[in-house]
């Protein structure tokens, strides 16, 4: 993959933006799962799609949880990212099943608002990773609609730098898309391990309980395999299993997975509302009621002995 060419990533897996750069007619993939009719109209990538359904309903648990916690430090800020999370995957399920066919004229337009969702929903998870750390009061009104508005400042931005590369206008070349690769691979990598570097040095220096950091590494891993066998192992997949699966199939299973460990490391931190501070707190907490407990006690032993 070279720096700014979606040429060689194009020939290996059909994300949604290939057909609307690196040549005038775009760039069509080596290998690329079976398409089936259904009246009349040609589905593409259907194991995929089926992926996505499961997608949209984990995600639609992980809300009902994430919401179930009310006293959960962050709550309303997370699950800002999932709701993104869920209208990226259902966009993405319209764009590869090819419901929104790439000759209609609303394509580059549905594919801009798919690249601004993956680089606001990147920006909400990297925001989200500063949360624990209080430098804002969580679920008041700085702290979301901070992310809210930078979201959304960051999908508009996003949203017309893909238009405008796709439709050739402001200087954009859509033969040459560097900037839009940059938004894509370095700006939400770097948003990614910014994310994770904040959440490691949160547990090591916050939490006495180190298991989050397994959640974090398997997040890791899961995101890591996925982008490989994306970019890497796409077309032999196909080619092994017949056209029949590619790995578009892999990389979304993948990143749900990904996903998913967001969801259970930030359940992990914050089992109570006081998860992010040492446990000696909570101790103190419990020594007082007992202390006020044994007082009442006294009291009315006194009462009821007459002050003997």
């Amino acid at each position: 993959m070279s720096f700014g060419d979606f040429n060689r990533i194009c020939e290996t897996v059909a994300l949604t933006v290939c057909p609307l750069v690196g040549a005038p007619q775009g760039i069509e993939p080596t290998c690329y799962s079976r398409n089936f009719d259904v009246a009349g109209t040609l589905i593409f990538q259907p194991a995929t799609i089926i992926i996505h359904v499961i997608a949209l309903i984990m995600t639609t648990i992980m809300i009902y949880h994430i919401k179930s916690k009310y006293t959960a430090v962050g709550r309303k800020e997370i699950v800002m990212f999932f709701y993104m999370y869920m209208i990226l995957t259902f966009l993405e399920l319209l764009l590869v099943s090819g419901i929104i066919p790439t000759a209609s004229t609303l394509y580059p337009y549905f594919t801009a608002a798919h690249v601004g969702l993956i680089t606001a929903t990147f920006w909400c998870l990297l925001l989200n990773g500063f949360v624990g750390f209080q430098l804002t009061e969580d679920g008041t009104s700085t702290s979301l609609w901070s992310i809210r508005l930078s979201s959304l400042f960051v999908f508009a931005a996003v949203f017309f730098l893909a238009t405008a590369t796709f439709k050739g206008m402001a200087a954009f070349n859509p033969l040459r898309p560097v900037a839009l690769w940059i938004v894509l691979y370095v700006f939400n990598g770097a948003a990614l391990a910014i994310y994770i570097a904040c959440q490691i040095v949160l547990v090591l220096n916050t939490l006495d309980d180190r298991w989050p950091l397994g959640d974090i590494a398997f997040g890791i891993s899961f995101y890591v395999v996925g982008q490989l066998i994306l970019y890497m192992f796409s077309v032999k997949i196909c080619d092994t299993a017949k056209h029949y699966i590619d790995g578009l199939f892999f990389g979304t299973i993948c990143t749900l997975l990904a996903v998913m460990m967001v969801y259970k490391y930030w359940d992990s931190i914050t089992k109570e509302d006081l998860e992010f501070s040492v446990g000696s707190k909570q101790n103190v907490w419990e020594v007082k009621d007992i202390g006020e407990d044994d007082g009442y006690s006294k009291q009315q032993q006194q009462q009821n002995y007459g002050g003997y």
